[in-house]
């Protein structure tokens, strides 16, 4: 069998096969387009479906969970079909990442979009929405399951996860930062007392005074559109750094093996203790802060009162998340991943409590947002440092399976997804049971409490939740020096 060696020229390796710094950049790179748009939805689609498109809180709420419900069930369903995929000029991966980019970044700009019609705004957004996740399922997952084809040896795989983890928490940082500081300056426009809103986004006054703003609804609207446009470019330039970078390696001596059915290749994995403790710990964890994400903005704006300054904590957040990435690297290493799990996550836990039980105060808003920062790196970093090695464990415990390296990480994504819908599924149905007022200056009470409730009292449950299940995690630094033989390394058996 002959075994062609197609890596672009950005993609060298020393005598000892290592990745050089400008090909694990590549890499990383291609990460950023999921965290940049991820980040944007996650921090403002719940906020703009209120505030700008004006929806319901109970369709707002269908809206988010069926469209990360839909979501999730895709990303299994790819990773099987990504595994069956044969051997092409550019790789197994590539070419999925290449087709679903373009319409992917349409789909996109279309969430950002309030259509004329008032009767088809649930539908607009719950198709485009869908079409989206989905989309970006076909790039996500491929580039997932990547990680295992750079490179052969588990420090330089640990490594360029590293690289990856700090470009994608840059890329929320980026995503945060279009979308916030364009979004910022130009806020919806409050409505304080009962008034009759026209179509063209002017207020009329029905019954009690009104602040006057400079800027209208739909100055408001054309900042998402902006925004969006600029996340979309930047979404395609990523995918071309990724495309012409990077490609798998095509390894020799790969062994026959009958390629397994899709239930199979599910039982299989999905049976491997490891990778179930794994992933449940991790499930809890990403919904804790899930919760916070998709709250934070609403309960800076309401609950502290700090409409002017969300923007810019949200983005605080994220900045302190980029810088913490290195520390957590050089830690995990020192003193083992485990380790890093436990202090990591539980680090946000006393800022969660501190922000809800003093007095609104913007520099304690500031505050415990690099606290939080700090542990959201710990929350990026480690899954995607971890599935390697339960893959690898998995091969050394089944030596004679291979080519499910997609279904692990798709079924990882999977579940974190799916955590995602049922967080801003439950967040937003519970503010609509609270009477959110929708572009209301300020909320009931009951809206104030449900907000304190979201981002501190569930969340610090939840993350309790999965670092006890993760205490019964068996891998730990001695187990991961086992290595799987050459001919099971990479996986991904393809037929000769």
């Amino acid at each position: 069998m002959l075994c062609a060696s197609s890596l672009p020229i950005f993609q060298r390796r020393d005598n000892n096969g290592r990745l050089s710094m400008c090909s694990k950049l590549c890499y990383a790179i291609g990460g950023a387009p999921y965290q940049i748009t991820g980040s944007a939805l996650g921090f403002f689609l719940q906020i703009y479906l209120l505030d700008v498109a004006q929806l319901d809180p109970l369709y707002a709420s269908i809206i988010l969970f069926v469209g990360r419900a839909w979501d999730a069930v895709t990303d299994p369903t790819v990773g099987f079909l990504v595994s069956r995929s044969r051997w092409t000029r550019c790789g197994r991966m590539m070419p999925w990442i290449l087709i679903s980019t373009p319409f992917a970044v349409l789909t996109y700009f279309l969430i950002w979009y309030v259509p004329p019609v008032e009767q088809g705004k649930v539908l607009w957004y719950l198709v485009f929405y869908c079409l989206f996740q989905s989309l970006q399922t076909c790039f996500h997952v491929p580039y997932s399951a990547l990680t295992m084809f750079i490179s052969m040896d588990q420090k330089e795989r640990d490594s360029a996860t590293a690289y990856r983890m700090t470009v994608e928490v840059l890329g929320t940082v980026v995503g945060t930062a279009i979308q916030g500081q364009i979004v910022g300056g130009a806020i919806a426009p409050c409505l304080p007392g009962d008034l009759d809103v026209l179509d063209n986004g002017n207020s009329t006054l029905l019954g009690s005074d009104v602040n006057i703003t400079h800027i209208s609804l739909d100055e408001t609207k054309q900042a998402y559109l902006i925004a969006s446009a600029v996340i979309c470019t930047m979404y395609v330039l990523c995918a071309a750094v990724l495309f012409l970078g990077v490609r798998e390696q095509e390894e020799c001596g790969r062994l026959k093996t009958e390629p397994m059915s899709f239930f199979e290749g599910v039982r299989m994995v999905m049976g491997y203790g490891p990778y179930v403790k794994l992933v449940m710990g991790f499930l809890f964890t990403s919904l804790a802060f899930m919760l916070l994400e998709g709250n934070f903005a609403l309960f800076i704006t309401y609950t502290l009162g700090f409409r002017n300054d969300f923007q810019n904590i949200l983005l605080v957040i994220m900045l302190s998340g980029t810088l913490s990435i290195p520390f957590w690297q050089w830690f995990l290493i020192r003193f083992g991943k485990k380790t890093a799990v436990y202090i990591g996550i539980t680090w946000a836990v006393p800022f969660m409590i501190l922000i809800v039980c003093i007095e609104s105060s913007l520099i304690v808003a500031y505050v415990v947002s690099v606290a939080a920062g700090v542990s959201v790196a710990a929350a990026f970093l480690l899954p995607w440092s971890m599935l390697p090695d339960v893959v690898d464990d998995f091969k050394v415990k089944n030596p004679d399976s291979s080519g499910h390296e997609a279904i692990f990480y798709s079924f990882y994504v999977f579940f974190t997804k799916f955590a995602s819908g049922i967080s801003l599924g439950i967040s937003t149905l519970s503010l609509d049971f609270a009477g959110y007022v929708t572009r209301g200056c300020s909320q009931p009470d009951a809206v104030n409490l449900t907000l304190k409730v979201l981002v501190s009292p569930a969340p610090v449950v939840l993350i309790f939740l999965g670092l006890f299940i993760f205490k019964t995690y068996p891998i730990d630094e001695e187990r991961r020096q086992v290595r799987p033989n050459t001919h099971t390394r990479l996986g991904l058996i393809e037929a000769i």
